[in-house]
């Protein structure tokens, strides 16, 4: 136990904190910070410990049959619940609207996923939106890849700052991605004919990786897209061909998939050159973004 907490940047024994004297007194005396450093640190494992599975089990929670369909928004946050505050801040505007959002760490979105497919097949349509910051962008990437192999439709995902470039599935009506990193630009993957709007935020020298997802404009930008989501405004699944996209800049030539073939890029009604399955881009079109 000692440690392991000693990994977490904390005195251990051996400094300057803890260096008992023969003395009672000076034993005493020179053990209370790491005393009070010990205690600090195992009350913080013991709430990690208790929130994340807290979470899980809000998400195991079993749907009954014969729901009526209503919107759905699932948020998930980036390491360690600490980073991602601003998916917290998004998700009391959207339920200040009357809109069910709900937010879990990234280390559950499995069961979430599960969740959502259970609310499907018992009636409840949605529409589904999923959007995450950080490694919380990633997961829900992967979720949706993963509700498309369980033939559930997604209206709206909007990944704040992910780490990596992920196939947009063929389920998903629309793509919302907000980044300040030109690698982890978001592809159009076998069968997608949505939306799919990247856009780069990497000249705001006021956002990086820590500030994106509490940036009031880009909070603003994403409830916009949920609300019109939402009132089938817009990112309606199944709807018959692609959604034009508005270039925020001209694209150059989109990077060669290795075969030859280019990769689709969002304004292509064409699908692109299939693959075995729905999954991180070998390699992101090198376009500079589009704003939707």
């Amino acid at each position: 136990m000692v440690r392991m907490l000693g990994g977490m940047g904390r005195t251990m024994p051996g400094s300057s904190d803890f260096n008992p004297k023969p003395s009672d007194g000076g034993r005493h005396q020179t053990c209370r910070p790491f005393l009070r450093r010990l205690v600090a640190n195992a009350a913080l494992l013991v709430a990690l410990g208790m929130t994340l599975p807290a979470i899980a089990q809000s998400a195991k929670t079993t749907p009954r049959e014969g729901m009526a369909s209503r919107p759905h928004v699932y948020l998930m946050r980036g390491l360690l619940n600490i980073f991602s505050l601003g998916m917290d801040q998004l998700a009391a505007q959207i339920q200040r609207r009357g809109i069910a959002a709900g937010v879990y760490n990234h280390s559950v979105a499995g069961t979430v996923v599960d969740r959502i497919v259970q609310e499907y097949h018992a009636g409840d349509h949605g529409p589904y939106i999923l959007i995450g910051h950080s490694l919380g962008a990633d997961a829900i990437m992967t979720m949706a890849q993963q509700l498309d192999r369980q033939g559930v439709p997604v209206a709206l995902v909007v990944p704040f700052d992910g780490t990596a470039s992920y196939a947009a599935p063929a389920n998903v009506a629309c793509v919302l991605n907000l980044t300040q990193r030109k690698y982890a630009y978001m592809v159009a993957g076998a069968g997608f004919h949505g939306k799919l709007s990247n856009v780069d935020v990497s000249s705001d020298t006021s956002i990086d990786h820590f500030t994106i997802d509490k940036s009031p404009r880009l909070q603003a930008k994403a409830l916009s897209s949920v609300l019109q989501a939402v009132h089938g405004q817009a990112c309606q699944p199944g709807a018959s061909g692609p959604a034009t996209a508005h270039q925020k800049q001209p694209p150059s030539k989109a990077k060669s998939a290795g075969n030859g073939t280019p990769l689709a890029a969002p304004t292509k009604s064409e699908a692109p050159a299939k693959n075995a399955a729905p999954t991180k881009s070998a390699s992101p079109a090198s376009y500079s973004g589009y704003q939707g």
